[in-house]
Order: C-alpha cells, then structure tokens, then sequence
C-alpha cells in the first residue's frame, strides 16, 4: 500500500505542477494581449490628438482666410488670377519680352533710383517748416558744397501732402 500511496502522491504533484505551469500560461497571454491593446490604445490617442491638432489648424487657417477675405474686399482689391492670365508654352512667355509695335505706349516705370542730392528737405509735418539735418558746424560744410538744407514750405498739412513733389535736382515743391 505504501507503494501506491507514493506514486499517487507523485501522481497529485505532477498534476498540481501541469496545472500551475498551464495557468502561469494562460496568464502571461492574458497580459500579453492586455499589453498590446494599451499599446494600440495608446496609439489611437497620439493619432487622434495629432487630427484634433490638424483640424484645429485648419479651423484657424479657415477662419483667417474668411478675415484675410474681408481685408482684400476693403482694403486691398486684389482677384485670383483668371484662366486667360496663365500662358501656355514658351512662345507666350517669349512674346512678352518683344519690343512694342510702332505707336504703342512707352512702358509703366515704377521705380527711380534716388541720388542724394535729389533728395527732399524733411519737412515737420506738424508745423510745415523744414527741420535742419545738421549742427552748426556741419551746415558751414553744406553750404560750401552748395547744398540748401531748409525748404520754404508753407500750407496746411492736407495742401502739402496734396501737393505734388519732383524728384528733379532743383526742382521746387509744387503748392
């Protein structure tokens, strides 16, 4: 009897071990699997803060495209450009740099190179009076180069910003 008692207590052992050991497996995927849906959880949230950060960014854009919108129809009057304004090949492209036909318009120029003599007087526009640009010392040196620092400017603001003004070395501000 004693021989069967042992092997059945060896017998009770092996099965105790065999169910400890299928548990312990059991478990480990359960935490496994509990693991990787954190993880895609995780997942999911950074993916979703990034699209609430997009649409928050859109919603901003959209919003200034409505104020940028209001400013171009108020102040600035600029249009999309139209379809007949894009140009087709290189030869439109190379047509715009021809010369002009006989009687056509000279061309718009916009910009001037300034010399420093053409320069202005600065005018204070509160009390219409040309300021001095230079010390005492500095307008013996102006005077002998033959340069006139002040400008008889006289009118309200308004008739002196109405006024017309030539770039011209001598010219006089136009009243």
């Amino acid at each position: 009897m004693m021989i069967g008692g042992s092997r059945l207590r060896r017998l009770g052992w092996a099965v105790v071990l065999g169910a400890t050991f299928a548990l312990f497996l059991a478990l480990t995927f359960q935490v496994r699997t509990v693991k990787s849906e954190v993880v895609r959880a995780e997942r999911q949230i950074v993916a979703l803060e990034r699209e609430t950060s997009r649409l928050e960014t859109e919603f901003e854009t959209r919003s200034n495209q409505r104020q940028l919108s209001d400013w171009n129809a108020v102040d600035f009057g600029y249009q999309a450009p139209r379809a007949d304004q894009y140009l087709e090949n290189e030869r439109q492209l190379a047509s715009l740099g021809s010369l002009p036909g006989p009687g056509a318009p000279s061309p718009i120029r916009v910009a001037r190179a300034i010399d420093e003599g053409e320069l202005p007087a600065m005018v204070n526009p509160l009390t219409g009076i040309a300021e001095l640009a230079a010390k005492d010392d500095e307008v013996a040196g102006e005077k002998e180069s033959g340069r006139s620092l002040t400008a008889d400017v006289r009118g309200s603001l308004g008739q002196r910003l109405a006024a017309g003004v030539s770039f011209q070395p001598g010219a006089e501000i136009a009243q």
